[in-house]
C-alpha cells in the first residue's frame, strides 16, 4: 500500500512538473516614463543599473523596441490586448479624455477613457488556461468599474484610475500635485514612515510569487517610477549629486536615484525567482510604457533621451523607443541582441504562444501584434512585417497631433495642424536631424499613403479644425 501511495505521489509530482514546463510563469515588469537611454546597458552616463544590465546579459535585448504610444494608458492598453491604441480608440490617458486641452488650432480626437470590457485581455486569456493572474502597481485603464479585477486579474494591489501618485513615500497620498486632487494608492496600508513606493510594490509582488504555490502565474508588475513626482531616497540622491560632472547627458541626481531604486527592485524580483527555484520556469520581460519625460520638475530637466530626439508625448524616437529585454529559459540565449523593430502590441500574441494558449478567436482576428517567439529563439530572424504604425491625435508639450509609420529603416511623421510630413532614415540618422521628405519624395508619399490606409482600416479617430481658434 505504501508502494502504491509512493507511486501515486510520484505521478502527481511528474504531472505537476510537466504542467509547469508547458505553462511557464510569466513576469512582465513595466516601468513608467523610463527612457530608452536611461539604463546602463543602453548607454546611460550617470545612472547605475547593475541588476538590469546583468539581466540583459542573460536575456535577449531589443535595440529597436517601441511603445505603441508616446504616453502611458494607450501603451498599457496595447499590452493588455495586442491591439494598437488607434484601433481601440484609447489614444490618450484617462484624465485627458475627461478634461480636453484649452483652445488650440485643432480639437483633439475623441478617445475612450476606459478599456472596454469587450476586449479580451492577456490576463483573461491566461486565466482561462489555469494561470493565477495578478496585477501590482499602476493600472490607469479606467474608473472603478474597469479595474484589474474586472479585466481578468485574480489579484489587484494598487491598481486604480490614477496614473501617478501624490508622493513616493508612505502613506502615498495627499493633495500636493494634480491641481489639489486627493489621490491615494489602494491596498498599501500598514506601511511605515520613510517607506518607498517602489520597494513596497516589490514587497507585494514577492508575496504573490510565494503564494502562487505550484500554480503557474502571470504577474503584471507595473511600477510608478520613474514618473513624476521626482522623489527618491536621500542617500542615493546625494551619491549621484556627487557624481555630476560636465559633459553628462543625464544630470538629474534625483531621477538617477529613482532609476537606481527601480534597478534594485527588479533585482529583488529576479532573486526571489532564484530563491524559489523557479527562475528556470519563468519568462521575464522588462520594458517601459513610453519614452523618457524631458520636461522640467522643480526647475530641473527630468531626463535626456540622447541620442534620440525629443521625449514623452512625441512620435520622434525619444517619445516611443523603449528598452526591452526578454528572458525565456531554455529558449533565449544569454546576451542575444535583436535589431528587428518590435512593439508592445506584440506582447499579447507572444505570451499566448509561450504559454501554449490559443485565446479567443474573435479577439485574435483583430490583434495587430505578431508573436516575437521566433526572435527569442533566433535574434537574427525577421518578422516580415510591413510596418509599425503610431497615432497620437492629441497635443502634448512635445508635439501637436501626429501620426507616424516605420517601415524598414524609413520613418515618416505626418502632422495634422498643417499637413506637413517629415522623413528620416534611422539607419543613418538615429537622432532624426535630417528631414528627407523633399529629397526622397517618392518614399515620403508612398509611406504617407500607407499610413492613411492604415488609419482608415483601423478606424482611427482624427482631430478636427477648431472653429473658435483665433477668434
Amino acid at each position: 500500500m505504501l508502494q502504491a501511495a509512493s507511486c501515486f505521489l510520484t505521478f502527481l509530482y511528474l504531472a505537476a512538473a510537466t504542467a509547469r514546463t508547458e505553462k511557464p510563469n510569466i513576469v512582465l515588469i513595466l516601468a513608467d516614463d523610463l527612457g530608452w537611454a536611461d539604463l546602463g546597458v543602453y548607454g546611460a552616463d550617470l545612472h547605475e543599473t547593475p541588476n538590469l544590465d546583468r539581466f540583459a546579459a542573460s536575456a535577449v535585448r531589443f535595440t529597436d523596441a517601441y511603445a505603441a504610444a508616446p504616453v502611458c494608458s494607450p501603451t498599457r492598453a496595447s499590452i493588455q490586448t495586442g491591439k494598437t491604441p488607434a484601433r481601440l480608440h484609447l489614444t490618450i490617458w484617462r484624465e485627458a479624455t475627461l478634461r480636453p486641452p484649452p483652445e488650440r488650432k485643432l480639437i483633439h480626437a475623441p478617445a475612450v477613457s476606459d478599456l472596454p470590457h469587450e476586449e479580451v485581455t492577456i490576463a483573461e486569456a491566461l486565466k482561462a488556461a489555469g494561470y493565477l493572474t495578478a496585477h501590482v502597481g499602476k493600472w490607469h485603464l479606467g474608473g472603478a468599474g474597469y479595474y484589474p479585477e474586472t479585466q481578468g486579474y485574480d489579484v489587484n494591489v494598487g491598481g486604480s484610475l490614477w496614473g501617478a501618485p501624490q508622493t513616493f513615500f508612505f502613506p502615498y497620498r495627499g493633495t500636493k500635485h494634480f491641481g489639489g486632487e486627493p489621490r491615494y494608492i489602494p491596498g498599501l496600508d500598514w506601511g511605515r514612515p520613510g517607506e518607498y513606493l517602489t520597494d513596497r510594490l516589490t514587497d507585494e509582488a514577492l508575496k504573490i510569487i510565494d503564494r502562487a504555490g505550484g500554480r503557474p502565474f502571470f504577474l503584471n508588475l507595473c511600477y510608478h517610477t520613474v514618473h513624476t513626482p521626482i522623489e527618491a531616497k536621500r542617500e542615493a540622491v546625494e551619491k549621484y549629486r556627487a557624481r555630476l560632472r560636465p559633459g553628462l547627458h543625464h544630470r538629474n541626481p534625483v531621477y538617477a536615484a529613482m532609476v537606481e531604486s527601480l534597478d534594485e527592485n527588479v533585482g529583488r524580483v529576479l532573486a526571489k525567482l532564484d530563491e524559489r527555484g523557479i527562475a528556470g520556469e519563468t519568462v521575464v520581460l522588462f520594458t517601459s510604457d513610453n519614452g523618457g519625460y524631458i520636461g522640467r520638475y522643480e526647475g530641473r530637466q527630468v531626463t535626456d533621451n540622447y541620442p534620440l530626439r525629443s521625449g514623452k508625448g512625441s512620435l520622434y524616437e525619444g517619445g516611443i523607443r523603449v528598452p526591452l529585454m526578454v528572458r525565456w529559459p531554455g529558449v533565449t540565449k544569454p546576451g542575444g541582441v535583436c535589431r528587428e523593430p518590435v512593439s508592445t502590441i506584440d506582447f499579447y500574441p507572444t505570451l499566448l504562444e509561450i504559454a501554449g494558449v490559443e485565446g479567443d478567436p474573435k479577439h485574435n482576428a483583430e490583434v495587430e501584434g505578431v508573436s516575437l517567439a521566433g526572435l527569442l529563439r533566433d535574434p537574427e530572424a525577421k518578422l516580415h512585417r510591413e510596418a509599425l504604425y503610431f497615432h497620437y491625435p492629441h497635443y502634448y508639450a512635445t508635439t501637436t497631433p501626429v501620426s507616424a509609420i516605420r517601415s524598414g529603416n524609413w520613418k515618416l511623421l505626418e502632422y495634422f495642424e498643417d499637413g506637413h510630413i517629415e522623413l528620416y532614415d534611422l539607419s543613418r540618422d538615429l537622432g532624426e536631424q535630417k528631414d528627407l521628405a523633399e529629397v526622397r519624395r517618392d518614399v515620403a508619399l508612398r509611406l504617407r499613403d500607407r499610413l492613411a490606409r492604415w488609419r482608415a482600416a483601423v478606424g482611427a479617430q482624427m482631430p478636427q479644425p477648431n472653429p473658435r481658434f483665433g477668434r
